[in-house]
This record gives C-alpha cells, sequence and structure tokens, in this order.
C-alpha cells in the first residue's frame, strides 16, 4: 500500500532521531514518496543533508524560510500520511493541546491525512501522567501510536521509551493506510457504556462499564470512513462526524438502537446493558430510617437478541460478551443464542483488560467456528481488529 503514497515523516529532537534515517530509506524502498520535516531540535542530532539525500524531496524545517508562503498546508493537503518518529513529549503535548509553534506540529494541525506518531524518551518522561494523557487523547482521536520498546536508552539506561523498530514503524503505516477509508460507504452503529436502571430518584442498579471501547470503537469507524450512529450512556470524547444519541436505561437503549439499527450495515452492542432492573421505582428517595427496602427485579430487554431475530439480508451484527470464567464457551453459547455474526469475548478479571482500563485482550469469536485472539493492547487496536474482522465476515459473505 506504500507504492506511490505521499509521506510527510516529521523527525523531532530526541536522540533516537538517527533511527529516522533507516524508516526513511525503508519507506523509500517500498515505493513511498517521503517529504522529511525536521525540527529545529532533530537538526542538532542528525545533519539536514543525510535525510534530503535519502528522501524524495529536500528537508523543510521552516514555517518561513521556505518559496512557498504557506508550506504547512501544502503538506498537510498533499500527504496520504504523516509519520512522527520520533516524537518528543515537546511534540506530542503541542499536538495535542492544537498549540503550533513549528512547520511540524504546523503541519500535524493542518493534515486530514492518517497521522502514525511513534514516541521516544526516557522511561520517565514516557510515564509521566501528562504524557500518557497527551497520548490517550490523540489515540481517541484517531491517531494510531505505535508504543515504545524496552531496551537501552541514552546514557546506558534501561526501561520503556526506546523507539519502536524501523520495520514496525513501517509496517504501521502501511496497516494505516491500507485501512483508511475501507469502512466508506458503511452505516454503522456503535452502543456503548453501562446502563442504569433507577431504584428511586437518586440510586440505580448498574455496572462499571466505563464507555472507553464502545467510543473507542466509534472512533475507529468514523476513522476508516464510516458513517457512525454511536449510542451511548457516558459523556466520552466521540467523534464529530458522528451522530451521538445519549440514553441512560436499558429500555431507552433499546428504541434508540431499534430507531436506526435496521438501516445499520453493522451494528456493533459493546455496551454493558444491565440484566435486570427494579420492578418498581420509588418516586421518592429510600430513606434508611424506614427500615431495609425489598427489591424486587425484573428482566430488561435483551436488545443483542431482538437484533438477532430482526437482522435484516447483508447487516454484520457483533456481540460483546464480558465473561469471569469459561469465557470461550460462554461466549460461543450466547453467539448463537443471540443470532450474531461475531463476538467479542474477554475476561474482565484478567490484569489491564475489561472495564475501566485504557486497555483490553479479547478473542473475537466468528459464528463460521474460527476466532483470532487479540493480545493486551489499548482499546483503539482492538477496535481496529474488530473491524477488520468485521469487514473480513463481509467479503466472505
Amino acid at each position: 500500500m506504500l507504492e506511490g503514497r505521499r509521506i510527510v515523516l516529521g523527525v523531532s529532537g530526541g536522540i533516537a532521531a538517527y533511527k529516522a534515517i533507516e524508516v526513511c530509506r525503508r519507506l523509500v524502498d517500498a515505493g513511498a514518496h517521503v517529504v522529511p520535516v525536521m525540527t529545529c531540535g532533530a537538526t542538532r542530532f542528525v545533519g539536514e543533508t543525510t535525510f534530503s539525500a535519502l528522501a524524495s524531496e529536500r528537508v523543510r524545517t521552516s514555517l518561513f524560510d521556505d518559496a512557498d508562503p504557506i508550506p504547512h498546508t501544502r503538506l498537510g493537503q498533499s500527504a496520504d500520511a504523516v509519520v512522527v518518529a520520533p516524537a518528543t513529549a515537546r511534540v506530542i503535548g503541542s499536538y495535542a493541546a492544537g498549540i503550533s509553534n513549528d512547520l511540524l506540529t504546523a503541519t500535524l494541525l493542518a493534515t486530514e491525512a492518517p497521522v502514525v506518531v511513534c514516541p521516544a524518551m526516557h522511561t520517565e518522561m514516557w510515564q509521566h501522567p501528562a504524557v500518557q494523557d497527551n497520548v490517550a487523547t490523540l489515540a481517541r482521536r484517531g491517531v494510531r501510536i505505535v508504543a515504545p520498546e524496552s531496551g537501552r536508552l541514552a546514557g546506558g539506561d534501561q526501561g520503556q521509551g526506546r523507539l519502536a523498530a524501523p520495520q514496525s514503524i513501517v509496517a504501521a503505516v502501511d496497516e494505516v493506510l491500507s485501512t483508511a477509508r475501507d469502512m466508506a460507504g458503511l452505516h454503522v452503529v456503535v452502543t456503548a457504556g453501562g446502563t442504569r436502571e433507577p431504584i428511586d430518584p437518586v440510586r440505580f442498579v448498574g455496572n462499571r462499564s466505563s464507555g472507553k471501547q464502545g467510543h473507542a470503537l466509534a472512533v475507529e469507524a468514523a476513522a476508516r470512513g464510516a458513517k457512525v450512529t454511536l449510542v451511548t450512556t457516558v459523556d466520552l470524547p466521540a467523534p464529530a462526524a458522528a451522530d451521538v444519541v445519549r440514553v441512560e436505561t436499558a429500555a431507552e437503549m433499546d428504541e434508540a438502537v431499534r430507531t436506526v439499527a435496521s438501516a445499520a450495515d453493522v451494528v456493533v452492542m459493546a455496551a454493558a446493558v444491565a440484566d435486570f432492573r427494579p420492578a418498581q421505582v420509588a418516586e421518592r428517595k429510600l430513606k434508611k430510617h424506614a427500615g431495609v427496602p425489598e427489591i424486587v427485579l425484573e428482566p430488561t430487554v435483551d436488545i443483542l437478541a431482538g437484533l438477532g431475530e430482526r437482522k435484516p439480508p447483508g447487516q454484520t451484527l457483533v456481540g460483546f460478551a464480558a465473561e469471569t470464567d469459561r469465557v470461550r464457551q460462554n461466549a460461543s453459547s450466547k453467539l448463537v443464542a443471540k443470532g450474531a455474526d461475531l463476538i467479542v469475548a474477554n475476561d474482565v478479571t484478567a490484569p489491564g483488560a475489561g472495564f475501566e482500563h485504557d486497555t483490553n485482550r479479547v478473542v473475537i469469536l466468528n459464528a463460521d467456528g474460527t476466532d483470532r485472539e487479540v493480545p493486551l493492547a489499548d482499546k483503539r487496536a482492538v477496535a481496529r481488529a474488530v473491524f477488520t474482522a468485521v469487514l473480513d465476515r463481509r467479503h466472505q459473505s
């Protein structure tokens, strides 16, 4: 997918800038047209002549010392992808905050092309909450993050923060370009968050779902060109172009999903819908002095099963199964019982996976009997794997 693609290669001021030379060479060897952009700091580590000689065009370093009066706009508009390797904490922070203070950050803000950011810094900097928040912000916005590796760092230290291997970076660029807009023309409905079933005006029956995975799915679908309808119970960032429907209870989610699902090409039920709700809702707050209340529960509507029963021809239905034991067996049973095409299952007791985490580890079960394991990764990467499985399923149909 790199043949003939125009790639802006941003190089910022870290010791790992020397590895960007190999990234540049590999991109060119793969047939890409590479335009290098170096920050002032990067030129202190690697010479401009090196990149000018290896790349497809000369190095750009300034917003002002250029024949083009608006170089960042031209670079951003003409790029098929922008890659930043290495990406320092400063560049990541500026990009996340929308601050344009040099040619590279201006280009990042002026492009609508896919962006791949490859952080590299000392372990302490990488683990700093501010850096992690900035990286998470970029990931939510659709930026592909190629996480740093563990190994030898500057000064002889060991730890996480080492720039990913050049071949890994080039592979990520190739993947981003191969998936970019591959869902154009599809209408995708995604549900997210945990429902709240009221007991009284101040209490509810709920669960621990944060909605992070569902929102990551919405962001991924939008980044790949789909029209997205997001039915959610939480207030998390959503794609700018998505149609967002806010709900609270299982009944409200069912009504919202019924309204849009029949015309959708793909429905992904990532929400954690309560299985039970109080049969009676108190009109006033239940008081402690009145004694322990007896709360009788009744089943909520089974949204996924209903979707399976009404699934129109050509639609792909994806369910989620949060399990604590017998993950595959329980998920396989759910796949059949609900009439879904795919089930994304995970063990919510596993370290770093499930509710409230920024990462997840899942297995995607297909109704054709195949499956694929997704090892522990950020929830955007899990979303990427889910939609790749969806497209594979649709191409086989």
